[in-house]
């Protein structure tokens, strides 16, 4: 009879026991999943992304672009106008290239890490290949083609090298190109508008963006 009694009691706490709702234990264990998984993502993102691109130095250039577009149209020779934009691209990458420094030190992340030096491979080529290419277009006269060239690839390069940055880069990269292909048809006296509004306005208004959506 103990036996038979132990077994009833044993029994009988066990339905005595709060049941845990088992309807309420999945959906609180897949929040806590899609939050990992959310971070995981979002960590893997940040990793593998560069975001030193500074959005302010981009305007900076666009606004400096603007004021050689008008130096530009005032030279009497294909020569002194290339030199001005010449001068203008040099300018432009001291300004962006301290910008990015300043930056990637802000956020603590080493300036030629794992994506900054993806970034530098896929916009080198581009730009090493436009300024080449301008010494036979200038020696054959062809001047009006340059400023359609430059802008279509420089935005090659911020579209191949923006692919390892932010998202909003290999849009910008794509408007150049478009810009770039418009120049290349338009008259040759539209050459110096392209140049602005490429280098000037494109800058300026993805720079503006830039700096609001990372940053600065």
């Amino acid at each position: 009879m103990v036996p038979g009694v132990m077994i009833s009691l044993v029994a009988t706490i066990h339905h005595l026991r709060p049941v845990q709702d088992s309807k309420e234990q999945p959906p609180a264990l897949h929040e806590r999943a899609m939050d990992n998984l959310r971070f995981i993502r979002e960590t893997m993102e940040r990793a593998s992304a560069f975001t030193a691109v500074s959005g302010w130095a981009q305007v900076a250039t666009g606004a400096t672009a603007i004021v050689a577009s008008l130096l530009a149209a005032r030279q009497r020779s294909a020569l002194a106008w290339l030199g001005v934009w010449f001068t203008e691209a040099v300018l432009s990458l001291v300004i962006s290239g301290w910008a990015m420094r300043r930056k990637a030190h802000a956020l603590e992340t080493p300036l030629l890490s794992a994506p900054g030096r993806k970034v530098v491979m896929g916009l080198a080529p581009p730009l090493f290949a436009g300024a080449l290419l301008t010494v036979p277009l200038y020696r054959a006269h062809l001047d009006e083609a340059i400023p359609g060239m430059w802008l279509l690839l420089y935005g090659t390069g911020i579209v191949t090298g923006g692919a390892f940055s932010v998202r909003i880069v290999p849009v910008m990269g794509l408007c150049f190109m478009l810009f770039g292909a418009l120049a290349l048809v338009s008259p040759a006296a539209w050459a110096n508008y392209w140049m602005a509004a490429g280098f000037g306005v494109l800058h300026i208004v993805f720079g503006i963006i830039i700096a609001r959506r990372h940053g600065g």
